[in-house]
């Protein structure tokens, strides 16, 4: 009887699909950029995604990202995203949310974008993502490029 329990669940693992829920972190590097005005950043994000179906995913993202200028601080982020799996190796996605003040003068903000993600590997990827920062009480909208290195567990 062990060999047949054990059997079947050998066929059963073999005929799963392999899933790709999973979570990340990652370093990142970049431009930020408002009318008249360019920085460097540099930051960190940790993020989970799930699997919907073969092709698709959806995930949540926090993040920590500071301008690299004097006056500023580390704005925190908090980021849905979803997109397709364009290959096994090959992530498109939209990405949206909210981003605390960069400084003390700065306004709080919600961000939307896209970026692109390439598995170099199973474990190590790369990440290139643009975001839209939409500002108020009539503070300048901002842009930000980022690329980064990253671990999947």
């Amino acid at each position: 009887m062990r060999k047949v329990l054990l059997s079947l669940a050998a066929a059963t693992a073999m005929a799963t699909p392999a899933l790709a829920n999973e979570a990340r972190f990652e370093g990142r590097g970049g431009v930020y950029w408002t009318p008249g005005d360019t920085q460097g950043t540099a930051g960190v994000a940790a993020g989970y995604d799930f699997d919907l179906g073969s092709s698709a995913f959806a995930g949540a993202e926090v993040s920590a990202d500071k301008i690299l200028e004097s006056g500023t601080r580390v704005a925190f982020g908090f980021t849905g995203r979803a997109g397709v799996k364009a290959s096994p190796a090959d992530k498109l996605f939209v990405a949206a949310g909210y981003t605390t003040k960069p400084c003390s003068l700065c306004e709080d903000a919600v961000h939307a974008g896209a970026g692109y993600e390439h598995a170099f590997g199973s474990n190590l990827y790369g990440k290139v993502e643009y975001r839209h920062f939409f500002t108020s009480n009539g503070a300048p909208d901002s842009n930000a490029v980022a690329a980064g290195i990253g671990i999947k567990f």
